[in-house]
């Protein structure tokens, strides 16, 4: 892992950007570690690198976690039954709509 000041980075930027290719850079103000440069390879590690900083998905989650630990959580086989009733009672829905139009 590569390290340079903020003003060297500044100056030869589009070297920085090269060696992110192959690894982090870390930049630094007055010694002390400001932020990182990272090479992305694909759309997806874009997005990736968005979700892990989004406060939303991180309270989704750290909540989530909670939830597990105190054991409110469904079982596997729960999860799916429930999946299923719900894709029926839209399905219904749906069926009433159309009945309703004609």
């Amino acid at each position: 892992m590569k390290t340079a000041s903020a003003a060297e980075i500044q100056s030869e930027f589009s070297s920085y950007l090269k060696d992110s290719e192959t690894g982090p850079v870390v930049v630094t103000r007055n010694g002390r570690p400001v932020a990182v440069i990272l090479g992305i390879r694909d759309k997806d590690e874009i997005e990736r690198l968005g979700m892990a900083y989004s406060p939303q998905l991180q309270e989704i989650l750290a909540k989530s976690r909670k939830q597990i630990r105190e054991g409110d959580s469904l079982s596997h086989d729960e999860f799916w039954k429930e999946v299923k009733a719900s894709r029926a009672s839209s399905r219904r829905g749906r069926k009433r709509k159309s009945a309703a139009k004609a």
